[in-house]
């Protein structure tokens, strides 16, 4: 990654001195108009920013950091905002977030406005599958750092949880408890987090020796109607699923939803813990979502401070968490 421009380099392509252009980047008097036109003229050809992080954490004073995720009020985002929070607090640091609603155009639009608001850095839980448009960015010197998924079209450090190890886990509990129909609902295939959670199952199902059926299996958008009708589907027939294993929380939570209209049991586990679930039974996959904030905020902190290595990617592991006395299929 190319340096970013320094005063010292936009007072050699001005050729004015360094104190010349200190003057005009901080509004300070004593410049001509001409001259303030050369330097700024210099500043818009190199791309220059004035870069305070360094001094900012030098002396204590608050640099900013963005973050954009795609729903603060969902409880598993919220947690990976304390968890980046906490770092920007030890730092003295302040946080901006912003939501994208699960919208590319909203997310490009989030991170674009918060680098002409001069943030220091940025964090992002991608929506969208090309990030060329903070190639720019990121040359002129503001880090970018990637949490729950990579990015897309550029490199960048990254930290993610062990989707497919956490799912190929769950799947492996139910197979142990006797298990051999076991079912897959997961979110849109387009999502990396989707694709990572299903290939972790079906890993599971084929080191079992175990067969996955076309039927055993739905990922879409999780509504009620579109879960109802995978369940229906997988309990029809004279071999029904015994157990289903769960993407994320909410189908999970849509999946109990429907059993329960149903008046059917079948065995579960689940990606991701969610409210409730231990009074309800529910073993779950969980993810350390507030270790997944603090390390990616620890990266972007690190490149603040001047660390420039090539890009890391961190691979959080997963915990399975038993709770259900109803995992064995029934007699």
């Amino acid at each position: 990654m190319r340096s970013r421009p320094t005063m010292k380099d936009v007072a050699i392509a001005a050729h004015v001195s360094l104190k010349t252009v200190s003057r005009v980047v901080n509004g300070e008097p004593g410049v001509t108009p001409s001259t303030e036109q050369q330097v700024r003229e210099a500043i818009s050809t190199l791309g220059f920013r004035r870069n305070d992080s360094a001094r900012l954490l030098r002396t204590g004073q608050a640099a900013t950091v963005g973050l954009v995720l795609e729903d603060i009020g969902d409880p598993f985002y919220s947690a990976l905002s304390r968890g980046v929070e906490g770092v920007a607090r030890a730092h003295g640091s302040l946080l901006i977030t912003g939501s994208s609603d699960a919208d590319p155009a909203t997310e490009r639009m989030l991170a674009l406005t918060l680098c002409a608001r001069r943030v220091d850095g940025l964090i992002i839980v991608p929506t969208n599958s090309d990030h060329e448009f903070l190639a720019q960015e990121m040359t002129a010197g503001v880090p970018v750092v990637f949490a729950d998924r990579p990015p897309g079209g550029i490199d960048a450090d990254t930290v993610l949880s062990d989707n497919a190890g956490g799912a190929a886990t769950g799947t492996a509990h139910l197979i142990a408890g006797d298990h051999r129909r076991i079912g897959y609902i997961g979110d849109d295939r387009d999502i990396f987090t989707a694709r990572e959670r299903y290939q972790g199952y079906r890993s599971a199902m084929s080191a079992a020796g175990l067969p996955v059926a076309a039927c055993w299996v739905a990922m879409g958008v999780p509504t009620t109607a579109g879960v109802q009708g995978a369940l229906e589907h997988m309990l029809a027939g004279q071999e029904p699923v015994t157990a289903i294993f769960c993407g994320n929380n909410r189908v999970s939570v849509l999946a109990l939803h429907v059993l329960a209209a149903l008046r059917h049991t079948v065995a579960m586990v689940g990606f991701d813990d969610f409210e409730l679930a231990d009074l309800l039974g529910i073993t779950v996959i969980a993810q350390d979502t507030a270790e997944l904030g603090r390390q990616a905020a620890e990266l972007l902190f690190q490149r603040l401070g001047g660390d420039n290595p090539p890009a890391h990617r961190i691979v959080i592991p997963t915990r399975l968490i038993r709770r259900g006395s109803g995992e064995s299929p029934p007699a």
